[in-house]
């Protein structure tokens, strides 16, 4: 029986993977089929962490907006209902930045909430 020559496209499919795998160390980047299973595990790891990374970091914005309204003596929840009530729809990302950067401006926005409640 004849040998049979094999065309160019298993080498260009193992071309791609060894690419996306060159960053990997030790047989992870050389060898195809553990190549292979790790360029898998890493894109489940990166379609898991897409939607973990989004819950994290609102979690930190919420702890930073908590922290700084405590020290001014509101608690967190009163300021977010107080400004849904106001209908002033800021995401969680802007009042902590503001509460990061600049705390006498989120002071000054938690007193007026405050104030035009009282009035």
């Amino acid at each position: 029986m004849t040998r049979v020559r094999r065309g160019y496209i298993a080498r260009r499919r193992r071309t791609k993977i060894r690419l996306f795998a060159s960053t990997f160390r030790g047989a992870h980047s050389r060898l195809t089929r553990t190549a292979t299973q790790q360029k898998m595990r890493a894109l489940v790891s990166i379609y898991r962490d897409r939607g973990r990374q989004k819950r994290e970091f609102r979690r930190l914005w919420i702890a930073r907006i908590n922290a700084a309204t405590h020290e001014n003596g509101v608690s967190y929840s009163r300021l977010i209902n107080d400004l849904y009530k106001r209908q002033l729809l800021l995401n969680r990302k802007i009042p902590a930045q503001i509460a990061r950067y600049n705390l006498n401006s989120l002071y000054m926005i938690s007193n007026e909430i405050i104030k035009e409640k009282r009035d």
